[in-house]
C-alpha cells in the first residue's frame, strides 16, 4: 500500500524497564506509528468513518504505554503494533518506541526500537521458548 498515516511524537509516561527504579518512578516514552492503508475511499467520501481516526488511535496507544509494565521496549513496541493492526483498514504498521531517559551512563541522542508488522504476519514469528529459532 502506498498510502500512510503517521502519528509521530506521541508522548506518555510509563513504568517500563528492567530496573526497579524504572518501574517505580516511571519515565516518558515517545511513540511514532506509521500506518499503511488505502486512503482512496476516505478521500472520496471525506468521511472519517472511512479511515483510521488517529485521535482515537492515539488514546489507545497511550493506554498501552501507561498500562501494564514490561521489561523491554521491544515488547512495548510489539503491543503497540498489535493495537495499530486492530484497525481493520491497516495492512502494515511501523511502530518506533523512543526511550529518551534510558539509564545509560553516557551522553546519547536517542534509544529507539522499531518494529514492522503486517496484518498477515501478526503474531506469526517462528519462536521456540520465547526465543527465535536458528535458521
Amino acid at each position: 500500500m502506498r498510502d500512510r498515516i503517521a502519528l509521530r511524537g506521541l508522548r506518555a509516561r510509563g513504568h517500563h524497564g528492567v530496573f526497579d527504579f524504572e518501574r517505580r518512578e516511571g519515565q516518558d516514552f515517545v511513540v511514532d506509528a506509521v500506518l499503511h492503508l488505502d486512503t482512496a475511499v476516505a478521500a472520496a467520501s471525506d468521511d472519517v468513518g472511512d479511515t483510521v481516526h488517529y485521535g482515537l488511535l492515539a488514546d489507545r496507544l497511550v493506554a498501552v504505554v501507561t498500562g501494564e509494565p514490561v521489561n523491554l521496549i521491544e515488547t512495548l513496541a510489539e503491543r503497540l503494533a498489535r493495537e495499530c493492526l486492530a484497525e481493520p483498514l491497516v495492512g502494515r504498521a511501523e511502530v518506533t518506541v523512543h526511550k529518551p531517559s534510558a539509564p545509560i551512563e553516557h551522553e546519547f541522542a536517542d534509544v529507539a526500537v522499531t518494529v514492522v508488522r503486517d496484518r498477515a504476519g501478526a503474531g506469526a514469528a517462528d519462536t521456540h521458548g520465547g526465543r527465535r529459532t536458528p535458521t
